[in-house]
């Protein structure tokens, strides 16, 4: 009985001091423990956001913050941060957005193609979103769906491998 009692204390010890974790650098995600990973995006009046690759597990939790280091109005330069789902035309649905002034650039017939996304972002605010990687690997476009910003080169990808 001692030594079955002696394992379950070294075993729950083992456990709680994470020894047979990997380290941050290893294939464990070490964020998981500590929360979603961080991707901070700058975006500002050069119609530019200042990471258009990122690189995710599948699952992984990710914590996206945007923000917009500009000066000009938001009526004339809000910038968002939209995530669509794999095999989404980002050019069609950054059309879309240009009419859809009232829900924020967000095209109501084309909400279903959404993953995750932050609202439009005046100058010199933030934002930010939580969500898990798509589990399935592929290529994921995220845009800017303010009028003209995709056409600008406001857009990336988010892969998943």
């Amino acid at each position: 009985m001692k030594i079955r009692t002696l394992f379950i204390t070294l075993a729950a010890g083992l456990l709680v001091s994470g020894c047979g974790q990997k380290s941050a650098s290893g294939s464990a995600d070490a964020a998981s423990a500590s929360g979603p990973r961080l991707i901070e995006i700058t975006a500002g009046d050069t119609m530019k956001y200042s990471i258009t690759a990122i690189e995710a597990k599948p699952g992984e939790p990710l914590k996206v913050v945007l923000d917009n280091i500009g000066t000009v109005p938001v009526e004339v330069m809000g910038h968002n941060w939209i995530l669509l789902k794999a095999g989404s035309d980002p050019a069609a649905f950054s059309m879309a957005a240009s009419t859809a002034k009232d829900t924020g650039y967000i095209p109501a017939a084309l909400k279903d193609e959404i993953i995750a996304h932050i609202d439009l972002l005046g100058p010199r605010k933030s934002g930010e979103v939580e969500f898990s990687a798509p589990v399935a690997p592929g290529e994921y476009p995220f845009l800017c769906s303010f009028p003209a910003h995709f056409q600008a080169g406001m857009h990336g990808v988010l892969t998943v491998k």
